[in-house]
């Protein structure tokens, strides 16, 4: 277990901001919740668990695609620069819990 020391202001109505290295090492973002268990004198502050959010519109996205593909409808063949490409990051390891870092261009 790595250690972080961070050191938060409680403010006037009893609120505190979790420092950055302390929400990216948790795992949290906007709209996550952390619970507080007191031990002795000590705090110990852990994400919880929740149901994973489904965003409909982009369930109803890939409702459309699937019936795009499935039919031939609205596709037309990848460039062979990006085909090329996409099969060069085939052979790439990929960890989706790396934080992206710097623009991204869709």
């Amino acid at each position: 277990m790595s250690h972080i020391h961070e050191i938060a202001t409680l403010t006037s109505k009893g609120q505190i901001t979790l420092p950055k290295p302390i929400r990216q090492a948790l795992g949290v973002d906007v709209g996550s919740k952390v619970a507080f268990e007191l031990k002795g004198s000590q705090v110990v502050v852990s994400r919880v668990a929740g149901p994973e959010h489904a965003d409909p519109a982009i369930a109803r996205f890939l409702s459309l695609l699937e019936k795009d593909i499935q039919t031939g409808q609205h596709l037309t063949g990848l460039s062979a620069k990006l085909a090329r490409s996409m099969l060069a990051a085939l052979k790439q390891p990929v960890d989706f819990d790396e934080e992206i870092v710097g623009d991204v261009t869709l």
